[in-house]
């Protein structure tokens, strides 16, 4: 599986509708356009799965040791929330209340592709959180993260 890709601009209207944006459903094979899970994200946004990305995480996490309270707890924590959507025939996905105001969100979102989902955030948000990260702050994250390259081979 590839993933997505982009970031997509959306305008929520009265109801907590948001229009689908074209640029992600184009990364979609067209049966995979109509249904959708949402959930908490793990910061104050909410991640939006396609069922191709949502199935083997549910049967993963569904499959953790309920006698394990760590394991207990994560899923409890993890699946509080998570909804079914659908597009309704406008192509607008209506935003639960609840996980609405878990992210806080406005009017204005931004949706990010995250590779196998998207992340929809509240806009000012979404832009206090990158214009907060300097270069160096991202280098040094990168780094952490994939490492420092000592394991490429010297020349």
């Amino acid at each position: 599986m590839i993933g997505f890709l982009g970031e997509f601009e959306a305008t929520m209207d009265a109801k907590g509708r948001f229009l689908l944006p074209a640029g992600f459903k184009k990364q979609l094979p067209e049966e995979e356009t109509t249904r959708f899970v949402i959930n908490r994200g793990f910061e104050k946004c909410l991640a939006l799965y396609p069922m191709r990305t949502w199935e083997p995480l549910f049967e993963k996490i569904t499959g953790l040791n309920e006698f394990d309270p760590k394991q207990r707890e994560f899923r409890r924590a993890f699946l509080n929330g998570a909804t079914f959507v659908e597009p309704d025939s406008a192509g607008r996905i209506l935003l639960p209340p609840n996980l609405k105001a878990y992210a806080g969100l406005q009017k204005d979102i931004v949706l990010m592709a995250t590779g196998d989902k998207l992340e929809i955030w509240d806009s000012n948000k979404y832009k206090e959180i990158f214009d907060s990260l300097s270069s160096d702050t991202f280098s040094d994250l990168g780094d952490q993260v994939l490492g420092s390259g000592s394991d490429k081979p010297k020349s």
